[in-house]
């Protein structure tokens, strides 16, 4: 093992990404005989500004850190810790594609309540994997932003819910 202090955060986003990948299967093949799912139509104006700002802020201080403390400044911890971020980025991105235009299954509905989730405490472990190093000190911030964002996110995830699944009465528009 080279790096054994960041050596499980591989073997732990591969577990989590085959137990959430399983769930979603059963769930998916639960729920087979139910409609398509489509998303509610029109999206709501706030809508694309808290899509862009989630996108920027979820993707260019934690690529900054990855470039700059990361690859730039030769810390393997942090190069470990944002590819983890960006691999199961990546995943939960894929997943809720294929459940959305390829199945076009509520599973997709449920994608981001698994992920986001996992990603605070991705980001925490990160908190407490990162040494105490003063040059790391941006580092911490932007794990700490990261927090931040995706909680904000959630939560916003969560007053769509009515919204999502087309339930009566969920008029959230504006």
């Amino acid at each position: 093992m080279l790096f054994p202090s960041t050596n499980y955060l591989l073997l732990e986003n591969l577990i989590f990404f085959a137990i959430a990948t399983a769930f979603f299967a059963v769930v998916g093949w639960s729920w087979r005989d139910t409609a398509p799912y489509e998303l509610p139509k029109p999206l709501p104006g706030w809508f694309r500004i808290w899509f862009l700002s989630v996108q920027f802020l979820g993707i260019v201080p934690p690529l900054v850190a990855l470039l700059v403390w990361g690859i730039w400044q030769g810390n393997f911890d942090v190069v470990a810790i944002f590819a983890a971020y960006f691999l199961m980025l990546g995943l939960q991105i894929l997943s809720e594609s294929l459940s959305l235009r390829r199945f076009q299954s509520t599973v997709f509905v449920m994608v981001p309540y698994l992920y986001l989730p996992y990603r605070f405490w991705q980001l925490y472990e990160g908190l407490n994997l990162l040494s105490s190093d003063p040059a790391l000190v941006w580092v911490r911030y932007i794990l700490v932003l990261e927090i931040v964002v995706w909680i904000i996110n959630y939560g916003l995830d969560l007053a769509q819910l009515p919204r999502l699944f087309h339930w009566n009465g969920a008029n959230i528009d504006d």
